[in-house]
């Protein structure tokens, strides 16, 4: 049988120079090659569509350019250099003025759309949010033609137009109606940011799900700071005769607010990680994992009565040794059993029994701000919460457990005498 001598024809056909082997091209070296060109052409193709579409705009209006109109109501007036927003940028452009009949300026609407900020200041808004600086902003950018002028991407532009963007945001979401918002669960807590302590608001519906209620920046969780956060929900029609159960980590100024505003209708829970957690400050290493466990193991009694006897032993082992331990315990005991008093088990005790729906909305609110160095002043870090709470809202899922809320509704309901046996 003869050889198959093709591969060596193509050998010999390489040596001569006329064809040999191709060199494989790899599509990384491909892409590189024309990434410059493919994002020229992208800018081109947008502004030869812009420049299509005024000149529609200008045919439309005046007709076009030397031609017989008898009806013609405006006409061509003079030429100036202007900018339109294009690709997080303003270009530089020339624009053809148009005036009326009675000698009025007539602004192009595709001019008048595309020279507006607002895209420009969400686009700023948006390279902040996923931790470009502003010193940074032109490079995250596409690069525009070399023969185009742009500005609008120096630093202190665009941290203008942040500050403008975020400042409509605190407007309209601080002063949201909550009429027709029912929440069975309220959460709240504090987040430093600096000098600054941002409070925040959280609601759980019957459906499980997280709605952000309200903000107010303040130096501490005070009495008074937290009176007027909760007095401008009920200003904003948050009803005030309606059972609710308060998740808080323990802080007196938070707790006195709700108990003058809310009176009866509050039940208030105490964070058991917090608890746990101030408790065993004032242990020894050695024996914090063993009181951690005896108090675990007392909240999850299955009645009230064995979690408080179970309590009470814990409390009396650590009275003679470990005096401040077992005030620390002693301090709002009650308030840690609310959950048991309510029948509330499974997923959904596992939620509630702490702060941790709140304190993962307030870690979020620390990984947008990570790049802030300084806070000037309370204003800048309101704006900067109330942007990172309106992110982190599009993220919001459904709590654990959230198929037994309901039942926690009707307990809250129909259980009246609960909140004067907490109180």
């Amino acid at each position: 049988m003869a050889k198959n001598r093709t591969k060596k024809a193509l050998r010999k056909q390489g040596q001569d120079g006329s064809q040999g082997y191709l060199r494989p091209i790899r599509l990384g070296e491909i892409l590189i090659d024309t990434q410059g060109e493919l994002w020229d052409l992208y800018h081109r193709a947008g502004h030869e569509a812009l420049t299509k579409m005024l000149k529609e705009d200008l045919e439309a209006l005046c007709g076009a350019k030397h031609a017989q109109w008898p009806g013609r109501e405006h006409y061509r007036h003079s030429q100036e250099m202007s900018s339109l927003v294009l690709g997080g940028r303003r270009i530089i452009m020339r624009k053809t003025r148009v005036r009326s009949k009675d000698d009025r300026e007539v602004a192009l609407p595709t001019w008048e759309q595309y020279s507006r900020e607002d895209p420009l200041n969400k686009r700023a808004v948006e390279q902040m949010l996923v931790g470009v600086s502003t010193r940074k902003y032109d490079r995250s950018l596409e690069p525009p033609p070399e023969e185009v002028e742009c500005r609008g991407t120096s630093r202190s532009s665009v941290s203008r137009r942040f500050v403008a963007r975020t400042q409509s945001y605190v407007t309209e979401y601080l002063s949201r109606p909550l009429n027709d918002l029912d929440v069975p669960v309220v959460m709240i807590d504090g987040k430093a940011l600096g000098d600054h302590l941002m409070i925040t608001v959280i609601g759980i519906d019957s459906q499980g799900n997280k709605h952000i209620l309200a903000v107010r920046e303040g130096s501490t969780e005070s009495q008074g700071v937290c009176l007027e956060l909760l007095r401008d929900l009920i200003e904003r029609g948050f009803p005030v005769e309606r059972a609710r159960l308060f998740v808080i980590d323990g802080g007196k100024g938070i707790r006195s607010a709700i108990r003058e505003v809310f009176g009866l209708w509050a039940l208030i829970h105490r964070c058991h990680v917090h608890k746990t957690r101030n408790v065993l400050d004032h242990l020894p290493q050695r024996k914090r994992a063993l009181i951690g466990g005896l108090m675990r193991r007392a909240w999850q009694a299955s009645t009230v009565d064995e979690a408080r006897r179970q309590l009470n032993a814990l409390l009396a082992r650590l009275d003679a040794d470990h005096p401040g331990a077992a005030s620390s315990l002693r301090e709002g005991l009650d308030e840690t059993l609310t959950l048991i008093r309510l029948k509330v088990d499974g997923a959904l005790y596992k939620t509630l029994r702490s702060t941790n729906v709140i304190e993962n909305l307030q870690g979020f609110i620390g990984d947008i701000t990570r790049r802030v160095k300084r806070w000037r002043n309370g204003t800048m870090a309101l704006r900067w919460t109330v942007t990172a709470l309106m992110e982190a809202e599009k993220r919001f899922r459904r709590i654990r457990g959230y198929k037994d809320m309901a039942a926690l509704d009707a307990s809250l309901r129909n259980q009246p005498d609960l909140m004067r046996q907490v109180a």
